[in-house]
């Protein structure tokens, strides 16, 4: 018997009347999420994954399509009624209240019983590391420590599924990047499905175990973190994930020629746009050999950004491309602004958008 999935969109459209017209701010996606699974919705200001994840949370509903929670139809259920809690990044503590009674907000709410509630609030405060700081005020605490109290709250009513809208936004960034840790960490301890809302693709691909890549109220990719990164369905998700070096022209024999160099395409005849990760590149001060991509340039700029350099090259037909060297301590490239090099990688390294 197959198992169901935790969520599943079906066709799910979000129209909205604005100024007279009617604008759609999610255009029809259609997807499944796994059951125990940490699911990241990804993309830019406006590009409907908020509007998504309140479709599921039940907060907004569909215009069109099917909203499933672990099998069932539940586009016209109301919110308290779905098995999912949602965490935002304004974390709505209760300042009057001790984290204890914070998190046992809910169980009371349900009149469990007391001996039930202490049980339950205790493994939870163990799971999020505030165990000991049960009566302190959220006034009392970091930004950190008050976000695992809001996680705390909603995970203790073993919801089947937790939504988090950008919980991670207010936290400065040492402090976010530790609870990105933290956050999988919990994920896998407490086992439930996770939907996570974020601009940040650092944060996507640290924690999720797969991505949607969202762009004007469509998902332009469904992957692992790894293939997104590298193996970008369009242009636009190679851009928004990092950095990316888009390189286009038309390519014969399997070779785009490019500002007096070569750019390796295997098995691709005809116009096409490749992109390739800074960090995949080369710079040297000689033409390097062997069958690589290789392609002269002017080094334009040259910034030092501790653990590497990164270095803006621009080509003879005016394109630029981002190279990313590490600092190792055996590096022998010491490339400076104004300098004419060439930039090499392996064939390999070079995906043709939309192969």
């Amino acid at each position: 018997m197959t198992e169901l999935n935790a969520i599943a969109l079906e066709g799910v459209v979000k129209e909205y009347l604005s100024h007279g017209e009617v604008v759609q701010a999610v255009k029809g996606i259609t997807l499944d999420i796994a059951e125990g699974e940490f699911f990241s919705l990804l993309g830019p200001s406006g590009c409907g994954k908020t509007t998504t994840m309140r479709m599921i949370a039940g907060f907004e509903e569909p215009s069109k399509g099917v909203v499933r929670l672990h099998g069932q139809d539940v586009t016209n259920v109301p919110p308290n009624k779905r098995d999912v809690n949602m965490v935002f990044q304004s974390y709505a503590l209760f300042p009057h209240m001790s984290v204890w009674d914070n998190v046992a907000f809910g169980l009371k709410q349900r009149k469990t019983p007391q001996a039930e509630i202490k049980q339950r609030v205790g493994e939870m405060l163990e799971i999020v590391d505030l165990a000991g700081r049960e009566k302190r005020r959220p006034r009392e605490m970091s930004g950190g420590q008050q976000q695992r109290v809001a996680l705390a709250r909603a995970l203790v009513n073993r919801p089947r599924a937790l939504l988090l809208d950008e919980p991670l936004g207010a936290l400065d960034l040492k402090l976010r990047q530790a609870m990105q840790i933290e956050l999988k960490r919990i994920q896998r301890e407490v086992g439930i499905t996770f939907v996570y809302v974020t601009h940040d693709q650092s944060e996507a691909l640290t924690m999720s175990d797969r991505i949607a890549v969202m762009n004007d109220g469509l998902v332009e990719q469904l992957a692992g973190p790894r293939e997104i990164y590298e193996r970008p369905a369009t242009a636009f998700v190679a851009g928004f994930i990092g950095t990316s070096n888009l390189l286009a022209g038309t390519a014969s024999g399997g070779t785009l020629e490019l500002g007096g160099g070569k750019v390796l395409v295997p098995d691709r005849d005809g116009p096409v746009t490749v992109t390739v990760r800074p960090e995949k590149i080369t710079i040297s001060t000689d033409k390097p050999g062997g069958d690589v991509s290789a392609v002269p340039g002017t080094v334009a700029e040259v910034v030092y950004l501790g653990t590497y350099n990164s270095y803006a090259v621009s080509l003879a037909d005016g394109a630029e491309v981002t190279v990313f060297q590490q600092n190792a301590h055996d590096s022998t490239t010491t490339a400076e602004r104004g300098d004419s090099v060439w930039l090499s990688w392996q064939a390999r390294h070079s995906y043709a958008i939309g192969s």
